[in-house]
């Protein structure tokens, strides 16, 4: 028995060998997985010792159990209530965010493991990002549906009186030819009708689930990644930009001067404020204003309050078109008038019925008062009846809408085939009428695949990074590595292989300082902690942010944006040699011509700038919340291709042969903006900078309303514009007469989508803001498919002026 007992002790402290790190829950199931796994072993050792069979016993051990053996320390229904009722209390009691995120087993830094077992292990326990629609109506809906239109109801009575007073008077084999003849028709119409329907609900189907499925950036293993929003998994680390929807409820973990748009979801337009210590919670559905974060995900799909409200609607299907509309207006127009004419047949018809004014084919009269058989006038009152209710079916042009229809779902169906996704019906026909075309530039007439190609140190251009003095480069690297969106993964030590993710432009920046400045961000990121960060928006077009280096303690300040804007904020630059030089006017000339030389290039310039807070400065928080926007010192100037997409030039000469003019909106400085839409067609060569046909933003936006009104058809090209501007243009395009088609990719581009006749967003580099204020989603950002949308437009308006001709 002492030797049983000493098994039974030391497999208790082998097993219960719990390391101290380990939390409460963790350690209370290891002690019940202890407990059991000893019983059975001292019980099999008590088998062997003994002959006899073993005693079955009546003992039960209770045993507190967690939801889910894979993340015993977490309760999801507390966590998934505490994020929805915006618990500050409760989420410091479990630990805070970090709390939160061990007990998920996620690593704030470089997310969940990512594994295929991982990933459905955390879908089985917490659910998967999805949520259960409506059921989809079935074929036999739309029939009945058909059923319900009141000709259809008419139609029917009558063949069912034709048909039977026709066989009692001709006999079975002749006597069905009306009414038989009717309901085939009845029955044709009905079949089209409910065909048409039905394929038109299945299309807006699965245009829903494309629109639905978005692409979400997570980090998963250390590696940023993009993914489905549908694939989404409690303990995810999801990327958020200006412009994303937030894609699950979950909780803030770092980033900068976030806000939120919370509209969605309480119907208050005010932005609401996301940060670590007053207000970390983050709802799906809304969407990024401003600032960038990361965030942990803590509830998906119908554990959201999103998924709540999404499971509960349908989307409209039955959506009309104008030109539906003014159809449906002149059906219904036509039908009064059909009406009032086979009422006036009927009473004619009768009157003369009574008075003995009609004759049979015998010519004898048909109504000789009570020597008439009932059933000869029966059969004479259907017959009159019959006519009259043919007048009004006849009159009715059920036909055209539903030619309408059908053309309008064909187009839709190629159109979708041709990269465009039409999200509201009326496009198809809006953009056949379309006389201006109001397009930006990188993207949509560009690649937008950016690479750097020149790079100005003080007024040299620098050919080789070897050269660059030691200061200087480390300035650069910091500017580059700290003031920035994107990312740099290296998949392993050993390989040189690097993947940088963020916007086109931050990618092209990232690539060239880690591949040919040797700038390795880990170090950097861990030799200095961020202060304050102003994120990049499309008004001021730059991005700053304030930084504490750890060796010495002292602030400094970079700032990165289009080159103008930030020369405008310096007083000193570096020159070739490292030093630091004073910038007078005649110097500040030099390097705007340098700027408008690279720029007359077809390159984007950006510029870097910093500044050191003096240590009284400091002191009073000089650097900690306000960037210093003065007195800075020019780092250099970068030149940024984007080459032009092939056969944009055609679909721009295309568009222009077809009437529609096309103008180019664009956030680049005016010779940039020029030098890309000479290349693309927009301008032809001989018109000079001097010329109406470009324009800056701001001189546009101070011209008085008359002005704009006069010189709006003249203008070409708008550079260095804000979101504002494109609105503006769009309401004067409007007031001129003018059918207004806009691009757009960028959450401060929805006004104006929203303003124009047909708004064109992008699919692939488009923000979920402006896919959602827009009308057709051009899936690969070409402007060959815009034009291409055009011409399918011009298609459908030819198509239904034959019909109606016809």
């Amino acid at each position: 028995m002492s030797s049983i007992l000493h098994v039974n002790s030391s497999c208790r402290e082998s097993i219960l060998d719990v390391p101290a790190t380990r939390g409460r829950h963790y350690k209370r199931w290891h002690l019940a997985f202890a407990t059991i796994y000893c019983s059975r072993a001292l019980h099999s050792l008590l088998n062997k010792k003994s002959s006899k069979p073993p005693v079955s016993t009546h003992s039960f051990v209770v045993l507190s159990v967690e939801p889910h053996l894979a993340f015993p320390n977490i309760d999801h229904t507390s966590l998934t209530a505490v994020v929805k009722e915006k618990n500050l209390d409760q989420l410091r009691e479990l630990g805070g965010v970090e709390g939160v995120a061990d007990a998920l087993k996620t690593d704030t830094k470089n997310g969940i493991h990512g594994a295929v077992e991982d990933v459905a292990e955390r879908q089985e326990t917490f659910g998967s990002n999805t949520y259960p629609r409506p059921p989809t109506k079935s074929f036999f809906y739309f029939v009945l549906e058909a059923f319900k239109d009141l000709t259809i109801l008419i139609l029917l009575a009558c063949a069912t009186l034709s048909l039977g007073f026709g066989i009692k008077e001709h006999g079975p084999k002749e006597g069905w030819y009306d009414g038989g003849s009717i309901f085939v028709a009845v029955f044709l119409v009905i079949s089209v009708s409910a065909v048409s329907n039905f394929r038109q609900n299945r299309q807006f189907e699965k245009l829903s689930k494309v629109s639905n499925n978005i692409e979400v950036e997570v980090v998963r293993g250390g590696h940023r990644q993009k993914i489905s929003i549908f694939d989404i998994v409690v303990g995810d680390v999801a990327c958020l930009q200006i412009g994303d929807q937030v894609p699950a409820d979950g909780l803030f973990l770092a980033g900068h001067s976030l806000q939120v748009d919370e509209s969605s979801m309480t119907g208050k337009s005010d932005h609401v404020e996301v940060n670590s210590s007053h207000n970390p919670f983050l709802f799906s559905g809304t969407k990024v204003a401003d600032g960038y974060a990361q965030m942990l995900v803590t509830s998906v799909g119908m554990n959201t309050t999103w998924g709540e409200m999404m499971s509960t609607i349908s989307r409209d299907t039955n959506e009309q078109t104008p030109l539906q509309a003014r159809l449906n207006k002149l059906t219904s127009s036509i039908g009064k008038v059909g009406m009032a004419v086979a009422f006036l047949v009927l009473v004619v018809s009768l009157a003369r019925y009574f008075t003995g004014n009609t004759e049979d084919e015998n010519g004898n009269r048909e109504f000789i008062g009570s020597n008439i058989k009932a059933v000869d006038m029966v059969n004479s009152m259907v017959t009159i009846i019959a006519a009259a209710f043919t007048i009004l079916a006849v009159a009715i042009p059920k036909g055209l809408l539903l030619a309408v229809t059908l053309i309008l779902t064909y187009s839709m169906k190629r159109m979708m085939a041709d990269q465009a996704m039409v999200r509201k019906l009326s496009a198809c026909e809006t953009m056949g009428s379309a006389t201006t075309i109001c397009t930006d530039k990188t993207g949509t007439l560009t690649l937008n695949q950016m690479k750097v190609t020149k790079y100005w140190l003080g007024k040299e251009p620098v050919e080789d990074s070897s050269s660059i003095a030691t200061n200087v480069l480390k300035l650069i690297q910091q500017g580059v590595a700290l003031n920035k969106t994107g990312s740099v993964y290296k998949a392993s030590s050993g390989s040189s292989k690097f993947e940088f993710s963020g916007s086109p432009t931050e990618k092209a920046i990232l690539s060239w300082a880690v591949l040919e400045l040797d700038m390795d961000m880990e170090i950097l990121k861990q030799n200095c902690t961020i202060l304050h960060v102003e994120a990049f928006n499309s008004e001021k077009k730059r991005s700053g942010v304030s930084i504490r280096s750890k060796a010495d303690n002292t602030i400094h300040v970079h700032w990165k944006g289009a080159a103008e804007m930030i020369l405008a904020m310096c007083s000193r630059y570096y020159d070739a040699s490292g030093s630091m030089k004073d910038m007078d006017d005649g110097e500040r000339m030099i390097f705007e011509q340098i700027i408008q030389g690279m720029a007359a290039s077809s390159l984007r310039c950006i510029a870097f700038a910093h500044t050191q807070i003096p240590g009284e400065e400091h002191e009073i928080g000089v650097g900690l919340q306000n960037l210093k926007e003065h007195s800075l010192t020019l780092i250099g100037l970068v030149g940024i291709k984007d080459p032009c997409r092939p056969g944009v030039r055609k679909a721009v000469e295309d568009c222009q042969c077809a009437g529609v003019n096309v103008k180019m909106i664009t956030g680049d400085n005016v010779f940039t903006a020029r030098a890309m839409a000479t290349e693309c067609g927009i301008l032809r060569p001989d018109q000079d900078m001097t010329s109406e046909a470009v324009v800056e933003g701001e001189v546009f936006r101070n011209y008085t309303p008359e002005e704009r009104l006069e010189k709006v058809d003249k203008i070409h090209v708008m550079a260095r514009s804000s979101p504002f501007d494109k609105l503006l243009m769009v309401r004067c395009l409007k007031q001129k007469g003018h059918v207004v088609a806009v691009t757009g990719d960028g959450s401060t581009d929805a006004p104006a989508l929203k303003e124009a006749h047909i708004g064109l967003s992008m699919g692939i580099h488009g923000t979920e803001v402006a896919k959602e204020s827009s009308d057709i989603i051009i899936l690969d950002d070409n402007f060959t498919s815009v034009a291409t949308v055009l011409r399918w437009g011009r298609s459908v308006y030819d198509s239904i002026q034959k019909l109606v001709q016809l």
